[in-house]
C-alpha cells in the first residue's frame, strides 16, 4: 500500500499554500459549527418538550464529559501530527501502523471511558454540587451517553487520520449526516415516544456510532496508505509509545484548562443567577468564534507536521505566517461583528433586556479580542506540529490555568467586580502568547539543528 490518493488529500508539501490552507480550514470550521448547532438543538428540544429540570440535567454534564474525554482528544491530536509527519516523509509503512494503532487505541480507550464514566458519574455529579432535583436525570443521561464513548473516540481518531493527509471534506459530510440523524431522532424519541433525557442520550450515541461507522468506511475503502483493515488491527509498540508521549501532555493540558474554567465559573456564580445566565449565553456565543481560531490551529499544526517530514522549512515558516494572517483577519472581523450585533445575537439565548446588556458587557472581554486567541492557538500549532507537547503544555498551565487561579485569588479578591473577573481572559491569553513565542523559538532552533545533523550523517 503506497502513496496518498489525490482526490481525498492535499499535497501540503508543494503548491500554493494560501489556497491549500483555505481548502483545509473551511470544512473544519463548518464541521465544528454544525456540531455546535446540533448540540444547541439538543438543548432546545429538551427545553421545549421536557422542562427546565431536564434542560438543567443535560446542560450541566458538559464539563464532566469534557474532563473525562480530554486525555483521549489529546491522543487523537497525536495521531494527526504523527501521521502527517510520516506522510511528509513518504513513510507509508509508518502511516499504516499509525492508522491501526490509533483505531485500536480509540476502541480500547472508549471501552475504558464507558466503564469509568458509568462508575464515577454519580460521585462526580455530587462533588460538582448537582442539585437534588436534577442529579438523577443527569446520572441517567450520562450512563447512556458513556455507552457511546467507543464510537466517539473511533470517530475522533479516524477523522484525525483523514485530516493528516488534508482530507477535511469527508469528516464534514459525516458530521452533517450524523448530526441530522441526531436531531431527527431526538424529536422522534422525545415527541412521539415521550422520552426525556434518556431519549436525547440515545439519539446522541446513535449519531456517534453512525459517525464511527462512516469514518471507518472511509478508511477501509481508501486504497492509499491510510487504508484500514481489521485483520491488521493491533498495537505497534513504537507507534503506541509515540502516541502516548505526544498525546498525554496535550490531553492533560486540555483537562487542566477545563478545571481552570471551572474556577472562573465558581467566581461567576458569586454574582448570582442573573450573571450566571448572562455568562452562559456569552460563553455559548463565544464558542462559535473560538471555532474559527481553533480551525487555524489545526491547519498550522497539520501543515507544519507534513512539511517537517519533508524537511521543507520554508513552508513551515510560510504555514505559520499565512495561518496567522488569515486567522487573525477573520477573527477580527468576526469579533467586531459579533460585538456590534451582540444584542440581536444574544436574544437567541436571553429575553430579558438587562441580562442581554450584562452579557454584552462580558463579550467585550471574551469575543471582541478573540483574535488574540487565534494568535495563541496558531503559535501553539507550530510547536505541536514540530513534535513538542510538554513545553507548550507547561506554557499553557502557567500562562492560562495557573494565572487565572492566581488572578481570582488575588486581583479579583481585592477588586470584586465583574470587569476585573472577565479581564482575566485577555490577560491570560496575552501572557500565554508571550510564553508560547519564547518556547517556539527554542523548539524551532532545536528541531532544525537536529534535522541538519541527521542530514549530514545521511550524506
Amino acid at each position: 500500500m503506497a502513496g496518498i490518493r489525490k482526490s481525498h488529500s492535499i499535497d501540503m508539501c508543494s503548491g500554493p499554500m494560501g489556497k491549500q490552507i483555505i481548502s483545509f480550514v473551511i470544512p473544519i470550521m463548518v464541521s465544528n459549527i454544525l456540531q455546535s448547532l446540533f448540540n444547541t438543538a439538543d438543548l432546545i428540544v429538551v427545553s421545549k418538550f421536557c422542562g427546565s429540570q431536564a434542560l438543567a440535567a443535560v446542560g450541566s454534564t458538559g464539563t464532566l464529559i469534557n474532563l473525562l474525554l480530554g486525555l483521549f482528544i489529546g491522543l487523537s491530536t497525536a495521531s494527526n501530527v504523527i501521521a502527517a509527519k510520516q506522510i511528509g516523509e513518504r513513510n507509508f509503512e509508518g502511516v499504516q501502523k499509525t492508522v491501526h494503532t490509533s483505531i485500536l487505541l480509540g476502541l480500547v480507550g472508549g471501552v475504558f471511558l464507558s466503564v469509568l464514566g458509568i462508575l464515577v458519574c454519580r460521585t462526580m455529579l455530587t462533588i460538582m454540587g448537582s442539585p437534588s432535583d436534577v442529579i438523577d436525570l443527569s446520572e441517567l443521561y450520562l450512563k447512556i451517553y458513556f455507552l457511546g464513548m467507543p464510537a466517539s473516540l473511533v470517530y475522533n481518531f479516524g477523522s484525525s487520520i483523514l485530516r493528516a493527509k488534508g482530507d477535511t471534506k469527508r469528516p464534514l459530510y459525516i458530521i452533517t449526516l450524523a448530526g441530522a440523524v441526531n436531531v431527527c431522532l431526538n424529536l422522534f424519541l422525545v415527541i412521539v415516544f415521550k422520552r426525556s433525557v434518556d431519549g436525547v442520550a440515545i439519539a446522541t450515541i446513535a449519531s456517534q456510532y453512525i459517525s464511527a461507522f462512516l469514518v471507518l468506511r472511509c478508511l477501509i475503502t481508501d486504497s492509499d496508505s491510510t487504508h484500514f483493515d481489521f485483520r491488521y488491527l493491533k498495537f505497534d509498540r513504537r507507534t503506541l509509545v509515540s502516541l502516548l508521549k505526544f498525546g498525554i501532555p496535550a490531553g492533560f493540558q486540555g483537562m487542566m484548562f477545563t478545571l481552570s474554567n471551572m474556577t472562573v465559573q465558581s467566581s461567576v456564580n458569586s454574582f448570582g443567577s442573573s450573571t450566571m445566565a448572562a455568562y452562559a449565553a456569552a460563553s455559548n456565543l463565544q464558542g462559535f468564534l473560538w471555532i474559527a481560531a481553533n480551525s487555524f490551529y489545526q491547519s498550522n499544526m497539520t501543515f507544519t507536521s507534513q512539511n517537517l517530514g519533508a524537511g521543507k522549512w520554508d513552508r513551515i515558516n510560510m504555514s505559520l505566517k499565512l495561518n496567522l494572517l488569515y486567522g487573525v483577519s477573520l477573527c477580527i472581523v468576526l469579533g467586531v461583528s459579533a460585538y456590534a450585533f451582540g444584542s440581536e445575537l444574544l436574544t437567541i439565548y436571553l429575553s430579558d433586556a438587562s441580562l442581554i446588556s450584562e452579557a454584552l458587557q462580558i463579550t467585550k472581554f471574551t469575543m471582541l479580542p478573540i483574535f488574540i486567541v487565534c494568535i495563541m492557538d496558531t503559535i501553539n500549532g507550530s510547536a505541536r506540529g514540530l513534535g513538542y507537547t510538554t513545553l507548550p503544555m507547561i506554557c499553557s498551565l502557567v500562562g492560562t490555568c495557573a494565572l487565572r487561579v492566581i488572578w481570582i485569588l488575588t486581583v479579583f479578591k481585592k477588586f470584586h467586580t465583574k470587569n476585573v473577573l472577565f479581564a482575566v481572559y485577555p490577560v491570560s491569553w496575552i501572557v500565554t502568547i508571550a510564553l508560547y513565542t519564547i518556547s517556539l523559538i527554542y523548539i524551532y532552533k532545536k528541531t532544525k539543528k537536529k534535522w541538519e545533523e541527521k542530514n549530514k550523517q545521511a550524506q
